[in-house]
């Protein structure tokens, strides 16, 4: 008798769900905080170096100085803000949605130190001298020009510094203001200049000074004048800064990638659930339900822990969907195999969940071991990437796993899918008679395919292939981003399609002569510009107004000096090591040691033909591409995982195995259990990828189509690579160790 109890308490929660996700995930969405890369605005890190030979840099230093960064960014009245402090010397600012970026970068850049001085150069007064918050911008009480009024802190000294001046007569008699003086700048040098280094120097014709109230005068508008005040008022920093690092993104290039790429991510995302419901009919239909709460779920969390979402962090979400399905594909997949051994609905069910879940398990700790070592030894960008991918591997465990069997235990437990197999997908001549003890045979695509006979050529292949790799690497090698060779890059964006010949000419007019031109964008809208040299903050200014004023867009920037450059390739280095290692240790203690090797070898195989592929189509490489290779070593984990855990399995059923023809069987019959699961998986996340691929922003193409390889190579190497050089390892051990298992063993590795 059917329990209609269980069916109604089903779509109530569906409804519910549905309705909650509807209502406020709008909101939500609109409350997680874009990154730079989604809305414009820069990112640059500084080193802290002491001001004098005397001092040595303290907490407290760093401390005060990001509490004046903080004081000059909220001059600008920006609301995303972050400032953190990394290291002994080291402070990154992160400022998204601003509208003048040269203006934020000024004024966070300027030491901000006051001087007065003669035209000799020799200094009389300082900031120190000046009171605290008295900069305001006024006007000038003859010519009404806007200037900036300060208030000393004694009139005696005033007076008595602009007598000393006033009685050397003139061209003597100035009270020259500088900010920012460095040895070695005269005023006798920048006098004759059109744009001089010092702020004002204001002759004393009428007289000394008899006032603690000072005017700054020059050629000021009123915001010019405005803002020297606010800088003013903001203080001196305690420390001098050098920039290392810095990323500028044009606003429309935020918003040209959040609208790509959300549309990317929607029809990756359709794409998958068309093709579970397909597939796996009834269990798609829960797999979809589940998905969608899986992304509700990421986006809640995301928001509860102030996250901010960047691009890459956008291709995580999308590509942990794919983290998702695979886990519901691993029990559907069970499930169905139970069905077809002649199991009953509710048997099945149990058994599948239980046998299913130790795989997925397995597959998303070695997951999450990638993208902890990837936010330890990532950048910002990179960070978020990593930091929404650990949250997707936790949150899709939870969704996958038991919000699948909250939902598809309701219909089961109901009775109503009793002699229903076909909701599973499942035809009834497919069904074996379990009390005959017929063994349902493996199939993919309707037919038994002997792997194992073919790993010699799989072997070979994948040799051939590596070869022809290294030596494409050896002759062209890889062509290195500025991350990892330092320099700059300049993104031109245009309304319609430009030539390389007119962004040519415009660093012609500018007299910057870059190394490399390189278009891009859906419509060749984008040129891409790169300097083998970092080029100065005045430098960068010059091109983004040029170019503004030229195509109405403002051109983004990056910069890496050869110190942070260095570093990044040492940390891309680290990341891929130390996710190898964890990954060995895990395997070992979860399987055995021979698993774990065989694993290593197969991630390897997979980041290297990524490397080769870039070498060969000479694509840029970047610091993103380190994300997708860890991305790709944590799905090629996933896959061999899986695979190892079926062969576990057959093995423990098998208790023992002596000779190589057993152990070959077994590793085949698991290979096909596996491979509709592989390819199902592979599919589903190909879909994501190659929509970001196709669809997304400029910024990611490169990302996407690291991953759209190392999916497809990462499927092959766990089903045609892994499992065969461990097969051909393992079975010539066998006469000095065979592989048994104890009676009542259930868990760890083959005894040996």
């Amino acid at each position: 008798m059917v329990k209609k109890g269980r069916i109604i308490a089903f779509f109530l929660i569906t409804f519910i769900l549905a309705g909650v996700i509807g209502t406020t995930t709008t909101d939500i969405s609109k409350g997680i905080p874009l990154g730079l890369d989604l809305q414009g605005g820069f990112e640059i890190l500084y080193e802290v170096e002491p001001v004098d030979e005397d001092q040595n840099i303290t907490g407290d230093d760093l401390k005060a100085t990001v509490k004046a960064l903080r004081e000059r960014v909220d001059v600008l009245g920006i609301s995303e803000t972050q400032i953190d402090i990394e290291g002994d010397n080291r402070i990154r600012v992160q400022l998204a949605g601003i509208q003048d970026q040269t203006e934020a970068r000024e004024l966070l850049s300027t030491q901000a130190r006051l001087s007065f001085r003669g035209v000799n150069d020799k200094e009389f007064l300082d900031g120190s001298n000046v009171v605290e918050q008295s900069a305001k911008q006024d006007f000038h009480p003859r010519t009404k020009q806007p200037i900036v009024t300060l208030e000393m802190k004694s009139a005696e000294r005033v007076k008595e510094v602009t007598t000393k001046l006033y009685e050397r007569g003139a061209p003597n008699d100035k009270l020259v203001i500088w900010m920012d003086y460095e040895e070695g700048d005269s005023y006798k040098e920048e006098a004759k200049k059109e744009d001089p280094k010092y702020i004002s120097a204001p002759g004393l014709s009428e007289g000394p000074i008899n006032s603690k109230n000072i005017m700054i005068t020059g050629e000021f508008t009123v915001d010019e004048a405005q803002r020297l005040a606010d800088i003013i008022n903001a203080g001196s920093l305690p420390v001098n800064m050098t920039e290392l690092y810095s990323v500028s993104v044009g606003a429309q290039f935020g918003e040209q990638s959040l609208d790509k790429t959300i549309l990317a991510s929607a029809i990756g995302v359709g794409l998958i659930f068309l093709y579970m419901i397909g597939y796996y009919r009834f269990p798609g239909v829960v797999s979809v339900i589940t998905i969608s709460a899986y992304i509700f779920l990421i986006l809640l969390i995301f928001n509860l822990m102030n996250g901010v979402l960047t691009l890459p962090g956008l291709a995580a979400l999308v590509l942990g969907v794919g983290m998702a399905v695979d886990a519901n594909i691993i029990t559907f997949e069970r499930i169905k195999e139970e069905l077809k051994a002649g199991k009953s609905m509710l048997s099945a069910y149990r058994s599948g969940n239980k046998q299913s879940l130790s795989a997925i398990f397995d597959a998303n700790i070695t997951t999450l071991i990638a993208a902890a070592v990837l936010f330890m030894y990532g950048t910002s960008s990179v960070k978020g990437f990593a930091t929404m991918l650990i949250v997707s591997i936790l949150v899709s465990f939870i969704t996958a796993v038991y919000g699948t069997r909250l939902l598809m235990g309701l219909w089961v437990n109901s009775k109503a899918l009793n002699k229903r197999p076909g909701w599973f997908g499942v035809k009834n001549d497919e069904i074996k008679d379990i009390k005959k003890g017929e063994e349902v045979e493996p199939r993919f695509l309707g037919r038994f395919f002997d792997i194992v006979k073919h790993r010699k050529k799989f072997i070979m292949a994948s040799t051939i292939l590596v070869v022809i790799g290294i030596i494409f690497l050896a002759a062209f090698r890889l062509n290195l981003g500025i991350d990892f060779t330092h320099g700059s890059r300049i993104q031109v964006l245009a309304d319609q399609t430009i030539t390389v010949e007119e962004v040519e000419n415009g660093f012609d007019e500018l007299g910057l002569e870059p190394v490399e031109y390189t278009r891009a964008g859906d419509q060749n809208e984008i040129v891409m510009v790169r300097f083998d040299s970092v080029l100065s903050e005045d430098t960068i200014a010059d091109v983004k107004a040029h170019f503004n004023d030229k195509y109405g867009n403002e051109p983004s920037v990056s910069t890496v000096s050869p110190e942070v450059s260095q570093e990044l390739a040492q940390n891309a280095v680290l990341a891929v090591l130390f996710a190898s290692i964890g990954i060995i240790i895990y395997v070992t203690i979860r399987f055995e040691f021979f698993f774990a090797i065989t694993a290593i070898i197969a991630l390897l195989h997979d980041a290297f033909f990524v490397l080769a592929l870039f070498s060969i189509f000479q694509l840029e490489f970047d610091i993103t591409i380190i994300a997708a290779i860890l991305t790709i070593v944590g799905y090629s984990i996933n896959d061999t995982i899986v695979t190892f855990d079926r062969i576990r399995e057959n093995l423990r059923l098998k208790r023992r195995v002596r000779s190589f023809k057993e152990l070959a069987t077994v590793v085949n019959k698991s290979l096909m259990q596996t491979l509709t699961r592989s390819v199902n998986t592979t599919i589903t996340t190909m879909a994501a990828a190659l929509m970001l691929l196709i669809f997304g922003a400029t910024a990611i193409t490169n990302f996407s189509f690291a991953l759209v390889v190392g999916l497809l190579v990462g499927m092959y190497s766990s089903l045609f690579l892994a499992a065969q050089i461990w097969l051909v390892w393992r079975g010539k051990m066998l006469d000095k160790k065979p592989i048994q298992f104890e009676k009542k063993k259930q868990t760890g590795g083959p005894q040996v």
